[in-house]
């Protein structure tokens, strides 16, 4: 029995001193600290040493447990999880772009590049192939991943909604770092950036409702239903949407985010926008405070009173056991007379002033 427990303790040791040193890496990150953390302290969102959503929220909402729904979305039989064919991308020189037009350019999921009043921002820029921390895990698509830093010019804006590893790359992060102006992102993301080489003075963190101006340029953070984390640890940095205003542009990056009262409330603060980029996929009725559900969808876009919307967080990860076209699907679906649906396929330059552009039904044909 003795022998049998010193072996036990023997694994159990083992299990833990690699769990350690894969932690280690500087993939995960660091949590915040110093002035930093400090700064976070004084956040009316931090409590009890973690950030919290502003209605109580539960990451899993089923009466499975996480461990229960993590062995269904692995385990389970899912149907049509992800295309058998490479998606449609269309090849731009995006250094090339026209500099007095104001354009979107999606590479799939919630990654895409914008130009506006001749200025460039990034959202959530993930191009090494895979949402995970090893390259073995959670793979893009067939054609979704044909875009890589090199393509891209200087970057004005990086934006940031949260540290997922489908939303903050650490590869795609230190390969941007020589095109990179300024950070913006939640309070304690930047961290990340100070601890793979950023510049502190180019690292701009906000809490919800701050802002930040530069030339021609401001930028809100506003709330969002999610969490954040990169390791074991959850919610040691926040989560946020955006509200991003330039001369001719009133644009809200929605980030992750289930449902809540506070749309109405960024409308009548921001709104009318032009443009809401939210998200659509990757939800299920496991997590549903976490995700919006396609139901959800257009009741937002309404709520944020905006005149076109782009939904994003779909055609690139497996992160949910729905049919990886059902989100757009549902899009098209479910769509109103009140708002135009944007739908581009990977690479398509979105022409933000053009009020005639027409985009296809791209997925139709892959099903």
């Amino acid at each position: 029995m003795k022998r049998f427990l010193k072996i036990l303790l023997g694994i159990i040791l083992l299990i833990s001193l690699i769990t350690v040193m894969i932690l280690n890496q500087s993939k995960f990150g660091q949590h915040p600290k110093g002035e930093r953390l400090e700064r976070i302290k004084k956040s009316p969102n931090y409590k009890d040493g973690s950030f919290k959503n502003l209605s109580e929220t539960a990451v899993m909402t089923s009466d499975k447990s996480t461990i229960g729904a993590m062995w269904d979305f692995i385990f389970a039989k899912k149907y049509k999880v992800k295309p058998e064919d490479s998606l449609p991308f269309v090849s731009i020189d995006i250094k090339g772009l026209d500099e007095k037009e104001d354009v979107l350019i999606w590479f799939g999921h919630s990654s895409y590049f914008m130009k506006l009043d001749g200025k460039t921002f990034l959202v959530d820029p993930v191009f090494c192939g895979y949402a995970a921390p090893f390259s073995f895990m959670t793979n893009a698509f067939k054609g979704t991943n044909n875009y890589v830093v090199e393509d891209l010019p200087d970057i004005d804006y990086l934006i940031i909604s949260h540290d997922h590893w489908d939303h903050l790359d650490y590869e795609t992060i230190l390969k941007l770092k020589p095109k990179v102006g300024e950070v913006v992102c939640g309070l304690g993301v930047g961290q990340h950036f100070e601890y793979w080489g950023y510049e502190a003075s180019k690292i701009n963190e906000l809490d919800w409702y701050e802002d930040i101006k530069f030339e021609g340029v401001k930028l809100t953070a506003t709330p969002a239903r999610h969490f954040s984390g990169r390791g074991i640890k959850r919610n040691k940095s926040l989560w946020a949407s955006y509200v991003l205003n330039t001369k001719n542009n009133n644009i809200y990056i929605g980030g992750d985010s289930g449902y809540d009262t506070f749309y109405k409330d960024i409308a009548a603060k921001y709104g009318p926008f032009d443009l809401a980029i939210i998200e659509q996929g990757q939800y299920s009725e496991n997590w549903n405070q976490i995700h919006l559900l396609p139901k959800q969808l257009y009741q937002v876009a309404e709520e944020l009173n905006t005149q076109k919307l782009f939904p994003v967080h779909n055609s690139k990860f497996t992160l949910s056991d729905h049919p990886w076209y059902e989100p757009l699907d549902e899009a098209l679906a479910n769509k109103t007379e009140s708002v135009s649906l944007v739908t581009p396929k990977i690479g398509e330059v979105v022409k933000l002033k053009d009020s005639t552009q027409v985009f296809e039904a791209w997925w139709k044909d892959l099903k």
